[in-house]
């Protein structure tokens, strides 16, 4: 132990003798084993005075170092055992925090495997680092020689389910991407959405995903459903069609089978009921055809054609039904236009569609007007300007006009601005125009009635052709 007893300097006291009876000492004195006590100097004693005292305050500083080296040592005796209390603490709580989590574990694998779609997880390197059972499910992969197998990565996953989870894998442009799979087995075909979604841990690296999450989902049911409300959309529209169209055809027929029975009473006016039938079966053919039209598939077969010549047989053709409405049907043209490329059949549809539907909203007393008129249009280049030539036919009546929330949606296929219509006349019109790299513009007169542009272009090509 420390000899932590002696706190206080310890002095250098005179030296005597018990024994001297007269009370005298002798602490100047030495001794000399053949002389005797002989007497020392003062500079001797004043010297061993200074070293007995430098001696006791060397002492004294060495008692009070041990003292605080003490105090230092069993503080830190405390604070080792304090440490070492919170090191067990620590330990239990890691402990107690290990077994949390491996319960978490234990418990987000049940989740997951209980999931009712399938999950596919994929580590840095783009190996499986699980794969949830409704995944071999969904993948075909339950199959006990299967799981002989190893599977390890989405290539061998992909031969053998038919999937190709790879191009999910490899489609690196977003983080998510969505893909569906059809796949076919022996109840016949199923629907596979593959969701994935790539999870980078660092912020800053972006080359290759830490972790890619696959989630897989079994859309059959979901896919055979939006088809069977495609087919009952499709049958509903067909249903409304038919009902329209009949209602169409089924007023010309009465009327027709009218005009048949006046041709054969009343001889007098059979010229005038003869121009009623006619009118009546044109009007029938361009419903035909307006169907036909619509349904049909493929390109037009386009030639030279001159719209001039092609509009006036047109007018002729329908004018039986301008007549037959009273109302007055005008035609300006100038006969030297520049030829198009066109299909002439298809061309005399729109304008009997066009002149037909001008004359069910004009009343009786009012015109249609038809005119044919060139147009130039400048097209901004990066180098140059470029000058467009079309050709713009215009219809134009005196009835009522296109109500302003109705004149967006008239080229629509179904869309009837009175009810009693099929709705398909407009809309072939404007595939027609389509076909042949044009369109078609609805706009309101000014003073009263609609106005329906053609736009033709003319190119060189066609010039030199023609």
């Amino acid at each position: 132990m420390l000899p932590t007893s002696h706190l206080a300097p310890i002095n250098a006291p005179s030296v005597g003798y018990p024994n001297d009876d007269e009370g005298h000492h002798v602490a100047g004195l030495q001794f000399d084993e053949g002389r005797g006590p002989q007497k020392r100097s003062e500079d001797e004693l004043d010297m061993q005075a200074r070293s007995a005292v430098l001696l006791a305050s060397e002492f004294s500083d060495f008692i009070s170092a041990a003292s605080r080296l003490e105090n230092s040592y069993r503080d830190l005796q405390e604070q080792v055992s304090e440490l070492g209390l919170e090191l067990s603490e620590r330990n239990a709580a890691l402990n107690t925090s290990l077994a949390e989590n491996e319960r978490m574990r234990l418990a987000l694998q049940q989740i997951v495997d209980s999931m009712p779609c399938g999950v596919l997880v994929l580590d840095g390197g783009g190996e499986i680092s699980m794969i949830n059972p409704e995944s071999d499910r969904l993948l075909g992969l339950n199959d006990p020689h299967l799981r002989a197998e190893c599977l390890k990565t989405l290539r061998q996953i992909s031969a053998v389910s038919g999937v190709n989870l790879e191009a999910s894998y490899d489609n690196t442009s977003s983080s998510e991407t969505e893909q569906e799979f059809c796949v076919g087995d022996r109840s016949g075909k199923r629907w596979i959405e593959v969701r994935t979604r790539r999870l980078f841990h660092q912020s800053d690296v972006r080359d290759k995903p830490d972790q890619t999450i696959l989630i897989l989902r079994d859309v059959t049911a979901q896919k055979r459903l939006e088809h069977e409300r495609e087919a009952g959309r499709n049958a509903m529209a067909l249903a409304e069609i038919t009902t329209i169209l009949a209602h169409e055809i089924r007023n010309p027929l009465a009327s027709l089978e009218l005009f048949a029975g006046l041709i054969e009473q009343d001889g007098d006016r059979r010229g005038e009921w003869i121009s009623h039938l006619r009118a009546g079966i044109r009007s029938l053919s361009g419903t035909v055809n307006n169907v036909l039209s619509f349904h049909g598939s493929g390109s037009l077969k386009l030639a030279p054609v001159r719209l001039s010549a092609l509009i006036d047989n047109a007018i002729q053709f329908v004018q039986p039904i301008a007549n037959q409405a009273s109302v007055s049907l005008k035609w300006s043209v100038d006969h030297n236009q520049t030829p198009i490329m066109g299909n002439q059949g298809a061309l005399q549809q729109i304008v009997l569609n066009l002149v037909t539907n001008a004359i069910r909203y004009t009343p009786a007393g009012g015109s249609v007007t038809v005119a044919l008129r060139p147009e130039q249009s400048v097209v901004k280049g990066e180098s140059h300007d470029e000058v467009n030539e079309h050709i713009v036919a215009e219809f134009c009546d005196t009835g009522c006009g296109i109500r302003p929330d109705q004149i967006d949606h008239v080229f629509e296929p179904g869309f009837s601005g009175s009810g009693d219509t099929s709705g398909l006349g407009l809309a072939v019109c404007a595939q027609i125009m389509k076909q042949h790299g044009g369109w078609i513009t609805a706009t309101n007169r000014i003073q009263s009635g609609a106005v329906f542009a053609l736009h033709f272009p003319v190119l060189e090509s066609e010039l030199e052709t023609a």
